[in-house]
């Protein structure tokens, strides 16, 4: 016998067997069927809506509610694109651990739980809030699990423009569940979430362009170079920030809100250009800088918009 294999053997014999998965390790592959990072930046601009929304703090209730049916209706669309996505995230870096990838779930249960978080969410934003709030949660679990990852995603490099609308739901869900209805304020945010998607995404399909390649799904940080994603990422930066100013004058924002806009957008902008000059230059564009100052901006701002109305100046 060759020693390669004698040594193999021996190994695997003295080795441990692997545990079965703890109650505790199978909750936490399900969680992670969430997204719960996404799960937070969604939650980020909900209930700072609902503040402005309210003019003040709102029912306490009423936000407990919104929040639970939100993360629900947000987990129940990253677990579907999970199961959908299960053949591309074994074949890249980034997405290798997921639950589905590893095994610690399987495709029946994923769906179940996915099926399971949609229902509920729907049905209690419905009991809890209104049926407008529960429509529009519905709404965004089928404009991303359908329309984003079943039919965009493969096919168009402009995937995240039109399947990141799904991210701009919670906005509106947040003021309808105070307010019973739609009015300028939340389309405003709407259009903010939906212009700063493209700039907060493409920098990351930047960084992962290789693995993008390998999986054939047609990011535009994967099809374009570098000083091209880049001009799109400013031109996307600076109509997010112009989008931001329009909420002074229509939802009546105050100085926090006026000096955050402008500061935070600025830097935002900053580092756009950066990312852009250093592509042209043939230096390392270093994306990721813009991809966390995307993240920092859209939570600074909307912290500014739930301080806003509670201050009198």
């Amino acid at each position: 016998m060759d020693i390669t294999t004698t040594a193999g053997a021996e190994a695997s014999a003295h080795a441990p067997r692997e545990s079965r998965p703890t109650l505790g390790r199978t909750v936490r592959a399900y969680i992670a069927l969430m997204k719960p990072r996404v799960l937070e930046l969604l939650l980020v601009t909900t209930v700072p809506v609902m503040i402005l929304a309210q003019g003040g703090l709102p029912s306490l209730w009423l936000v407990i509610a919104t929040v639970i049916g939100g993360t629900a209706s947000a987990g129940s669309a990253a677990a579907f694109n999970m199961y959908l996505d299960r053949d591309i995230d074994a074949h890249m870096q980034r997405t290798v651990n997921r639950p589905l990838v590893t095994g610690e779930v399987s495709p029946r249960g994923a769906l179940i739980f996915a099926w399971t978080l949609a229902v509920f969410s729907t049905v209690w934003l419905l009991l809890t809030t209104n049926w407008l709030a529960a429509t529009l949660s519905a709404a965004a679990i089928f404009f991303y699990v359908v329309i984003y990852t079943m039919i965009l995603k493969r096919r168009t490099e402009q995937n995240i423009v039109w399947g990141g609308i799904a991210g701009c739901f919670p906005v509106l869900i947040g003021w309808t569940a105070v307010t019973g209805s739609l009015a300028w304020p939340p389309v405003i945010l709407f259009v903010l979430v939906f212009l700063w998607t493209p700039p907060h995404y493409w920098p990351l399909s930047m960084k992962y362009k290789e693995q993008y390649e390998e999986v054939r799904v047609p990011m535009l940080g994967a099809t374009r170079n570098g000083s091209q994603v880049g001009l799109q990422v400013i031109l996307y930066a600076w109509a997010t920030v112009a989008c931001s100013l329009l909420l002074i004058p229509v939802a009546g924002m105050g100085l926090v809100y006026i000096a955050s806009s402008l500061v935070f957008g600025g830097w935002f902008i900053y580092e756009s250009h950066r990312l852009y000059n250093r592509a042209v230059r043939g230096t390392e564009p270093r994306p990721m800088r813009v991809f966390h100052a995307s993240i920092t901006y859209l939570t600074l701002i909307f912290v500014a918009i739930a301080v806003d109305p509670l201050l009198p100046f």
